[in-house]
């Protein structure tokens, strides 16, 4: 097997940076590092600093740092992708899989957006507006279904954020459960099944971590739907009242927006959800945060994919859980 490179579980206790010692706590502090420079660039008063993730897209010719992001993203799931097959590419399954995370976040999540603003003319300010993420829909990506996105963006990719949000996502988790995007499509799994999977045992299996899961993810859920609805019932009044639109959509760092951006989108699932691999797993933003994981959870529970355990099959090995990549407590 080790000639073959399918090391499989037993190089878990052959290499020891894959556990909780000093080097894990080293990655997972340059990860959050990376992270927070990211995410707060605009309030650590680093702007064209050495330290300031513009200045290195800048470098490095790229147009902004969300852009320089997308590109050491693919290299970290090219990388990690690697080492996964080297270790599980015996599978045909995992093979596949493992191929198309990549290829989805190389040209929908990274080449896709690069290029797309060059057929464009216009202020180059406003490039942005057409650096489209095809990969990602509400309310992953919450910003997809506000107002003013959508006022933003051509036409054509409004619909597609809308029908892909409230129609397409929804019948695929009916139809196929919910893996088809959290385990093939999404960025976030992607990094995960790949970059992440060295850490991969380290996730919690535990009765208490399950319950903290249920709780917390469909908290994020419910905060998701109701302040998108919030937003979209400001735009539709104007904001005419203005207490309610400050709260709501002004640019104070406590408006609900922003908070949102910071506490979730931030937080959550960059400086958490990632920072953390080395310490609580690859799954900790899938597992217990994402809107969208369950969002198609729910659906994928009234379809025929839904997790349910046979109890005439069952003989309680434990395997389920052992081997679980969401780290469920089968």
């Amino acid at each position: 097997m080790d000639q073959q490179g399918q090391n499989g579980l037993l190089s878990t206790f052959r290499e020891p940076w894959r556990t909780r010692n000093a080097l894990a706590y080293g990655i997972a502090a340059l990860l959050i590092g990376f992270y927070t420079l990211m995410y707060f660039r605009d309030h650590l008063g680093i702007a064209n600093g050495a330290l300031d993730p513009e200045t290195w897209a800048r470098s490095v010719g790229l147009r902004s740092r969300w852009l320089l992001y997308g590109a050491l993203y693919s290299v970290a799931m090219i990388g990690g992708a690697v080492y996964y097959l080297r270790r599980h590419g015996n599978s045909r399954y995992n093979r596949i899989r493992i191929s198309v995370n990549v290829v989805v976040q190389v040209v929908l999540a990274f080449t896709l957006p690069l290029v797309m603003p060059l057929f464009f003319t216009g202020d180059p300010n406003q490039f942005w507006k057409y650096e489209y993420y095809f990969s990602y829909f509400w309310p992953l990506d919450w910003y997809k279904l506000h107002p003013g996105s959508l006022q933003n963006v051509p036409a054509v990719l409004a619909i597609y954020s809308i029908v892909g949000a409230l129609v397409g996502a929804p019948l695929m988790a009916y139809f196929f459960g919910k893996r088809w995007y959290c385990s093939w499509v999404c960025g976030c799994g992607g990094l995960a099944n790949t970059f992440g999977d060295p850490w991969r045992h380290l996730t919690s299996s535990s009765t208490a971590s399950w319950r903290f899961e249920k709780r917390a993810i469909h908290t994020v859920m419910f905060v998701a739907v109701l302040s998108t609805f919030l937003l979209v019932l400001d735009h539709l009044v104007g904001g005419r009242y203005g207490t309610f639109h400050r709260m709501v959509d002004g640019g104070q760092w406590w408006s609900m927006k922003s908070l949102y951006g910071y506490v979730v989108g931030a937080i959550l699932a960059g400086v958490i959800g990632t920072g953390l691999y080395p310490l609580l797993g690859p799954r900790v933003w899938c597992r217990n945060f994402c809107p969208m994981a369950a969002m198609l959870g729910l659906f994928q529970k009234l379809g025929r994919f839904r997790i349910a355990v046979k109890p005439d099959m069952c003989i309680s090995c434990g395997n389920c859980t052992t081997y679980c990549e969401m780290g469920i407590d089968v």
